[in-house]
C-alpha cells in the first residue's frame, strides 16, 4: 500500500479533504464562487505557493478576462460558461515538490493523439509566464476543433 493511504478508503487525508471541499462547492455557497473566494484561497497558501498563485491569477485573468474565477476541489480554478477550463494546484495541498497548472477536457489544447494537460511550475520566469498566457488563451479559443 502506498504511503499515506488507508486500507479502508484508498484515499489520502489530502484527497479526502479535497473531496469534502468539492461537496461544499457543489452546495453553491457564495464562499466558493467568484474572485474573492479564489483570492482568499490563494492568500491562505504557504509563502511560495501564495506568490505563485497570485501571479498565476493575474496572468490567467489578463490572458482570458472572460474566465470566471471559482474554487474547484478547493483549488483556484477558472471557468468559461460554468465549466472549469484551468486550475492551480499548490504544492502544499498534496505535499508535492512543485505546483501545477492544469487544464480540463474543456480546454482546447488538443495536439494530435496525445497532449499534456498539466504543467509543473517550479518558478515563474518571463518565458514560463509567456507560455502560461499562450496556453490559457489557446484553451479558451472558440471554434477550435478536436482532433479525435
Amino acid at each position: 500500500m502506498a504511503k499515506g493511504k488507508r486500507q479502508t478508503g484508498g484515499f489520502t487525508a489530502e484527497e479526502r479533504a479535497a473531496m469534502q471541499e468539492r461537496v461544499h462547492e457543489l452546495k453553491g455557497t457564495a464562499e466558493t464562487e467568484g474572485e474573492g473566494a479564489v483570492l482568499a484561497k490563494i492568500a491562505a497558501m504557504p509563502g511560495p505557493d501564495r506568490s505563485l498563485g497570485r501571479r498565476l491569477h493575474t496572468l490567467i485573468m489578463s490572458a482570458a478576462p472572460e474566465l470566471t474565477p471559482r474554487l474547484w476541489y478547493g483549488m483556484p480554478a477558472y471557468a468559461k460558461g460554468g465549466k472549469v477550463v484551468c486550475f492551480f494546484q499548490d504544492a502544499h495541498k498534496f505535499k508535492a515538490r512543485y505546483a501545477t497548472l492544469g487544464f480540463s477536457d474543456k480546454a482546447k489544447l488538443d495536439e494530435g493523439a496525445m497532449w499534456p494537460t498539466t504543467f509543473a511550475i517550479a518558478e515563474l520566469t518571463a518565458a514560463v509566464e509567456a507560455k502560461v498566457m499562450a496556453l490559457v488563451q489557446r484553451a479558451v479559443q472558440a471554434g477550435s476543433s478536436r482532433n479525435r
